[in-house]
């Protein structure tokens, strides 16, 4: 699975709450809404800088995804412990799926 994020969510993660509209996720359509100097536009620099930031971030992070489509539901978790305590949930549960998907690949 592949970062699906372009643009738009660069520009969003540096600026979260800017008003603006971008046609085909491409910087040269930008048209900013807000007052600049209260909002400053990020550059095109900075926004390519924050994509590359994101696509990183999501690829560092598949583990995580790997691991919580594995993991079983939290209610059948939940009734594990009640049944044979937190250690064995630990053991039995989690500790395989960690070990499967270590953190960082």
């Amino acid at each position: 699975m592949s970062y699906k994020g372009g643009i738009f969510e660069a520009i969003k993660s540096l600026q979260p709450y800017a008003e603006f509209g971008l046609r085909d996720n491409d910087y040269d359509t930008l048209e900013w809404y807000d007052d600049p100097t209260v909002v400053p536009i990020p550059t095109k620099e900075e926004v390519e800088t924050e994509l590359a930031r994101l696509i990183s971030e999501y690829n560092n992070n598949e583990y995580q995804r790997k691991r919580a489509k594995e993991y079983p539901a939290i209610a059948d978790q939940l009734d594990y412990i009640y049944h044979n305590g937190i250690d064995a949930w630990k053991t039995d549960m989690i500790d395989p799926v960690k070990t499967k998907y270590p953190k960082g690949q």
